[in-house]
């Protein structure tokens, strides 16, 4: 995003020094904290930096807030992801936890599955992701809930008996500050599951990945500061 800067005035004759000394200055914007990367409320629904990788959609972009809670998946990463599961994803149920943009769910629509169910407990996230859904005309193949996905699977929610695959790209911090909560979610969905269904999770490198049920059997990939979980249930 091309930072804009005032333009600096120029005066047809050297103006007074005192003149210029004594004029009020105007007041200074705030300075682009290049650590946090915060976006700009204007940043807001822009189709910028989060696209459909390939498929019936392929090169679609997707809104996104830009708000970093939201995080989606980088492109590159779940191109990576996608060539890993490869045709796996065809016809089956997707299930995305911690929705956002509803980047990972649309890019199994867009590649041959089913359906799939969107849980994004940001209410104006889970507006943005009916937008994306809408705008690629899929939305009698998807449903969104706006709730949290701990208190939902709590709920013990009926799902299909078919294979699924499903994507947990949660906020980080939640693998250390709700741990228990994590792994009991992750858990209770792959007992849940029908056999050939798919686990893709998403963490950093703080989180310890032989915490994992069933570690040994993870395919685990690093895409720096990515660390990425895929496991499917035999």
């Amino acid at each position: 995003m091309k930072r804009i800067f005032p333009k600096i005035q120029e005066f047809p004759n050297p103006p007074d020094l005192l003149e210029v000394l004594t004029t009020p200055s105007m007041p200074r914007k705030q300075p682009f904290d290049a650590e946090s990367h915060r976006p700009s409320r204007r940043r807001v629904g822009r189709l910028a930096g989060v696209r459909i990788i390939a498929g019936e959609f392929r090169g679609r972009r997707l809104r996104y807030s830009g708000q970093l809670q939201t995080r989606p998946m980088k492109d590159r990463v779940r191109e990576a992801l996608f060539s890993i599961l490869g045709q796996r994803v065809e016809g089956k149920f997707v299930l995305d936890l911690f929705a956002g943009t509803g980047a990972l769910g649309l890019e199994a629509i867009s590649r041959g599955a089913a359906s799939a169910l969107f849980l994004e407990y940001h209410r104006p996230t889970a507006a943005l992701l009916r937008e994306n859904i809408a705008m690629l005309g899929v939305q009698g193949r998807c449903q969104v809930l706006p709730v949290d996905s701990f208190v939902w699977f709590r709920r013990g929610p009926e799902l299909p008996k078919t294979p699924w695959v499903v994507f947990c790209s949660p906020p980080y911090a939640f693998y250390q500050t709700r741990q228990k909560d994590m792994l009991l979610l992750i858990g209770g969905l792959i007992d849940q599951a029908s056999t050939e269904s798919l686990f893709v999770v998403e963490a950093d490198s703080r989180f310890d990945v032989s915490l994992l049920p069933e570690s040994a059997q993870w395919d685990i990939r690093h895409y720096r500061p990515a660390v990425v979980g895929i496991f499917q249930k035999r």
